[in-house]
């Protein structure tokens, strides 16, 4: 016979492996004799704890989780009451009431904090926390657990994904082992006892977007700006006057914007002049991959003597001694890490209405970035560029405003919330939305259209938007270029045995005329006119992404290409964006062309059309835009004038902007460059200059002329 101490253990144990299989709801034994013992006495205090928490202010974890329990073991409570069939009726009624109003109790205090509903949700998740109080309360209700229940296990954190991608390019360790203390910057931080926080118990995010929808009063949504001591940059360039008054206010202290100006008004140009002014570096851009290499070109231009670096791949040719360090979007999960422990002094975002969507991988890298820098750096700058910031709703604020630290999920952080404070007024007072919308542009949002700056812009501009060509039809291309390069070369040596005392520049002329004649009559094979054509397929979608960047932020948009098939691809990559778009053509009837002139004219849908080069190039009235994209380039300026005169015509009211899409560091740059010089030449000749000026030559021969010159090191000719 087994003993008698050992005999209660057992039979304990095989009690709880029955506990356990019959579920939980079966395991708890009330006793009913009086209210004060059982479950529903240890969930009434439990509520009444968290109801006196919420009054007093925010709540803090501890508080949240035992909300969660509380109505999680109201819930198994309601359902054990009703499945009890050991109660009787008026037992079971009895029970009930006290359950509704523990729940009046729990409602009341969500509806104070409104953030406490998400927790409500059948799929939110319990924390290891959360499971542990769950395990006090029942035990506390004198309720028998199985062992499963008195353990609190916490399942381990499945591997990220993203971590396995993250990298850190070689030149980072060398910065990183150059300086290995990072020290914070504390020069920004406040010192001064906060003030008595008047609105802590109000919901205020939703007020405040609000307030931008009925508290602008016909006023736009701008700062006010100082007038400029100069529009001379330090690298003896001159600014616009709108430019350099932003710049001013940067230099006189104000750290953190968010500027909508619309496009062509130069936001890349004032956040580099703004980054110069506050000595933000080193400085973080994060950008499209469309319009990177085009960042890069603009330190140069602005700010000599800075350097910029730009994050391709996995980042093996990162330069982390630069100024700038620019990366895109899309590859931003590989290097997020080693970003965030560099020690920026700012941080520009680019087109930030990509991060309007809070649970994108993107965005959640670009807020975790802006957290750790002003962590770092409280006075760092911080600067949202988008000529749309509003896209589908005024929520589209939230990600950029919390970008900005402006506020976080849940309320204002201290900069807005004294702002609030000193208009003395609550939401429930009458004019809180105007003097909300206020303190919140004077946070630093400044938006300026075409039309507000006319008179400090030129009529008619051309800006060049460099695009890297690193996809596969890209190096394709490259090596294109080089073969050419190659086959000129070897004929140019050819000669030059045979002709020694010739001049470089004649026997340049003589092999590139031998090679465009040759191009002119091939029927297969890689030369400059196959070699263009191609430049023009590969930058097409990406000449059509950044023409529905600008659709969204400024309406309607010209898009000029050469080849049907560039303009094929621009159209169906508008289809998929959502974007109407109509077409005109060469071989389109008078009747068709016209109908899509009208309907780009006249109906607000129609955002884009998609026009040939030769054929809309001219007759045609397309002023209901005032921005042009040239996605493919013309071999003469004269033709590139006339497209461009499509749009700025008589009638026009805006300053126009024409952006070329060029391919970095291939032929189309010297394409460019040659249009702009013969462009100059004619500006000279209407203009009644007395210089002579020759009749203009032929750019493809100047362009193959140059790629010779460039290989054999000669300096330039009289080409």
């Amino acid at each position: 016979m087994t003993p008698s101490g050992q005999t209660e253990p057992g039979q304990r144990q095989r009690q709880r492996q029955r506990n356990s299989n019959s579920g939980s709801s079966q395991q708890r034994r009330r006793v009913r004799p009086g209210d004060d013992i059982g479950v529903i006495p240890v969930l009434a205090r439990a509520a009444r704890e968290v109801e006196t928490a919420v009054q007093k202010g925010p709540l803090k974890p501890a508080n949240r989780a035992r909300f969660q329990v509380a109505t999680l073991l109201l819930r198994e409570e309601r359902a054990r009451v009703k499945a009890d069939k050991s109660l009787t009726d008026a037992e079971r009624a009895n029970e009930q009431k006290r359950l509704d109003g523990l729940a009046g109790i729990l409602a009341k205090t969500a509806a104070r904090d409104t953030s406490l509903i998400a927790m409500l949700a059948d799929d939110a998740p319990v924390t290891a926390a959360a499971k542990a109080l769950r395990r006090d309360l029942l035990l506390a209700a004198g309720v028998e657990l199985s062992p499963d229940e008195l353990i609190i296990s916490t399942e381990p954190k499945p591997v990220d994904k993203q971590v396995e991608k993250q990298v850190v390019p070689a030149s980072v360790r060398q910065m990183q082992m150059s300086n290995p203390f990072l020290a914070p910057d504390f020069s920004g931080m406040q010192t001064a006892p906060a003030k008595v926080n008047r609105l802590g118990n109000w919901e205020l995010i939703e007020p405040l977007f609000r307030s931008f929808e009925y508290g602008a009063g016909g006023g736009a949504a701008t700062m006010d700006l100082p007038e400029a001591t100069t529009l001379r940059t330090r690298g003896n360039l001159e600014m616009m006057r709108h430019q350099a008054r932003f710049v001013e206010e940067v230099r006189k202290g104000h750290r953190t914007f968010l500027l909508a100006d619309e496009p062509g008004l130069g936001k890349t140009a004032q956040s580099l002049l703004a980054a110069e002014a506050s000595n933000s570096y080193p400085l973080l851009v994060v950008v499209p991959n469309v319009v990177k290499t085009n960042w890069a070109r603009e330190v140069e231009l602005w700010t000599p003597g800075r350097t910029a670096t730009v994050v391709h791949g996995d980042g093996n040719d990162v330069d982390a001694f630069s100024d700038v360090v620019i990366v895109n979007y899309e590859i931003l999960d590989r290097h997020v890490g080693w970003l965030g422990r560099f020690g920026f002094k700012g941080m520009v975002v680019d087109e930030a209405h990509f991060i309007k969507n809070l649970k994108s991988e993107r965005s959640k890298h670009v807020l975790a970035l802006s957290k750790s820098i002003r962590a770092t750096s409280p006075r760092a700058l911080m600067m949202a560029l988008t000529g749309t910031p509003l896209i589908n709703s005024i929520e589209d604020f939230r990600a950029i405003w919390q970008f900005l630290g402006w506020i976080d999920d849940k309320k204002p952080l201290p900069k807005l919330m004294e702002k609030l404070e000193d208009t003395g007024l609550t939401p429930a007072d009458f004019g809180f939305f105007a003097e909300a919308r206020r303190a919140v542009v004077e946070m630093g949002i400044v938006r300026r259209k075409k039309v507000d700056v006319a008179a400090d812009i030129p009529a008619r501009r051309i800006a060049d938007i460099p695009v890297e060509l690193d996809d596969e039809m890209g190096r394709s291309i490259r090596a294109a270029e080089a073969a050419l390069t190659a086959r000129l070369l070897e004929r140019f040596r050819r000669i030059r045995e045979l002709k020694p005392d010739v001049s470089d520049d004649e026997i340049i002329r003589v092999v590139a005329h031998a090679e465009l004649e040759e191009s002119k009559g091939a029927t297969t094979g890689e030369n400059v006119f196959t070699m263009v054509r191609r430049i023009g397929q590969a930058k097409a979608v990406l000449s059509a992404e950044y023409t529905a960047q600008l659709a969204r932020s400024v309406g309607k948009v010209v898009f000029f290409a050469k080849h049907i098939d560039v303009m094929d691809a621009a159209e169906e990559h508008f289809a998929k964006a959502g974007l109407k778009a109509v077409s005109i053509r060469g071989d389109q009837s008078p009747k068709a062309r016209q109908a899509a002139i009208d309907s780009f004219a006249e109906d607000p849908e129609t955002q884009i059309v998609v026009a040939s080069l030769t054929a809309a190039g001219v007759g045609l009235n397309l002023q209901a835009a005032s921005n042009v994209v040239l996605a493919e380039l013309s071999w003469t300026s004269a033709e590139q004038t006339q497209a461009i005169d499509r749009v700025h015509r008589i009638g026009q009211e805006l300053p126009v902007t024409a952006w070329r899409i060029i391919a970095a560091h291939t032929i189309d740059a010297r394409i460019a460059e040659l249009i702009d010089s013969k462009a100059g030449l004619a500006a000279r000749a209407l203009d009644g200059s007395d210089e002579e000026v020759a009749a203009e030559s032929n750019i493809q021969l100047q362009a193959l002329s140059s790629l010779l010159r460039d290989a054999i090191g000669s300096p330039r000719g009289s080409e």
